[in-house]
């Protein structure tokens, strides 16, 4: 332990590995403020008990399951819903997260259509295969630059996201008292009946999928400290921006609760070139999240470079075009809070295993 805690961290790292973990996140799902006003926003002035909630449970899970992957770096079938599941339980994750992957790869294709034809009137299919596309590609180049790529759009998409937030927020404040007035719009659209169900569920959504692209993201560390800290930074970056995204949709709610993408909405309200500007943000957002999700999926069944790897990659991108054909709020409405559900005792277990280390080494210093 002693030699651990002598580890000198790196800020640019740091900054690295916190911008690779908001990549994922930050989706269409959360680009386009449909995640967003779902899980929280839908829940009125108690979504802000839900942000909260996740501020712990980011910051918890994240570093747990990078620290975990860098710990566990020089195994090369380090399977990590075995270590924190065990051997059957486990075994199901390994095979069920491709299942859900697909589905939310489906969504994300679906979400680029969506912001496409909202703002440029592009037809929904061809935006749909042009993600596609950008993601198959983006996949073939390997993980390492990957990773170069997604480090740098993650904080750019953060920043754009904060800057159409806050601006929202400052102009539009003196609505808050009127939020109330848009409770059944607004309850329409909740995935629980209860804000701490949605929140609950908000944490396995984003982790069990992103689980196997963590433990990547933990073993690429060059120490523990750089990929404790990125978790952790990210996850702060995150929650940060769901709280003032999430104020922004609420103060517009009468015309957030009907939009597909709601974020851009805001965005074209303050300026039409900001909308524009944003529109382009929207889609590397959604390319960020589909890229991690593309390399999880096809490295589960085949080995990375292989002539059957690329082969089964394209095939991919085929299905995840055709599913992504259906309404991108349907998609989202049925495929999040199911995977949310799918992934809750995954996240139980990611908890015993991070909590169950710390109260071990109290007691041996006791």
């Amino acid at each position: 332990m002693e030699v651990l805690e002598k580890e000198k961290y790196s800020i640019k790292a740091i900054i690295k590995y916190a911008g690779a973990f908001i990549a994922w996140v930050v989706g269409s799902g959360f680009a386009t403020g449909q995640e967003i006003l779902r899980f929280f926003s839908s829940y009125g002035y108690a979504s802000y008990f839900a942000v909260l909630f996740n501020l712990v449970g980011f910051i918890f899970v994240g570093q747990v399951i990078l620290v975990k992957g860098y710990e566990h770096r020089s195994e090369d079938k380090f399977n990590h819903f075995l270590f924190f599941c065990g051997k059957k339980l486990g075994a199901v994750y390994s095979w069920l997260v491709p299942s859900a992957l697909l589905l939310v790869m489906s969504a994300l294709v679906s979400g680029a259509g969506a912001t496409l034809s909202e703002y440029y009137g592009i037809n929904h299919y061809i935006g749909s295969a042009i993600m596609a596309a950008m993601v198959l590609c983006a996949y073939l180049i390997g993980f390492e630059k990957l990773i170069k790529i997604l480090s740098m759009v993650g904080p750019a998409i953060i920043i754009f996201i904060l800057v159409v937030g806050l601006i929202t927020v400052i102009i539009d404040f003196h609505h808050i008292s009127e939020i109330g007035e848009h409770e059944t719009e607004l309850a329409a659209l909740k995935p629980a009946p209860l804000w701490v169900i949605s929140a609950i569920l908000y944490i396995p959504l984003n982790f069990l999928c992103s689980s196997p692209y963590y433990t990547a993201l933990g073993k690429s560390a060059k120490n523990r400290k750089d990929a404790k800290w990125g978790a952790i930074a990210g996850a702060i970056i995150i929650i940060i921006v769901v709280t003032i995204m999430n104020t922004a949709i609420l103060l517009n709610a009468g015309e957030s609760a009907s939009l597909s993408v709601p974020t851009l909405y805001l965005a074209k309200k303050i300026s039409y070139v900001l909308g524009a500007a944003f529109s382009i943000i929207l889609i590397l957002g959604i390319f960020s999240s589909c890229s991690t999700m593309m390399w999880s999926f096809c490295n589960k069944f085949f080995t990375e470079g292989t002539r059957k790897n690329r082969i089964f990659a394209v095939i991919t991108s085929v299905i995840i075009f055709i599913i992504g054909l259906f309404p991108f709020r349907d998609l989202v409405g049925i495929f999040y809070p199911l995977i949310g559900y799918l992934g809750l005792i995954f996240i139980a277990c990611v908890i015993y295993r991070g909590l169950g280390k710390r109260i071990s080494s109290r007691s041996k210093l006791l």
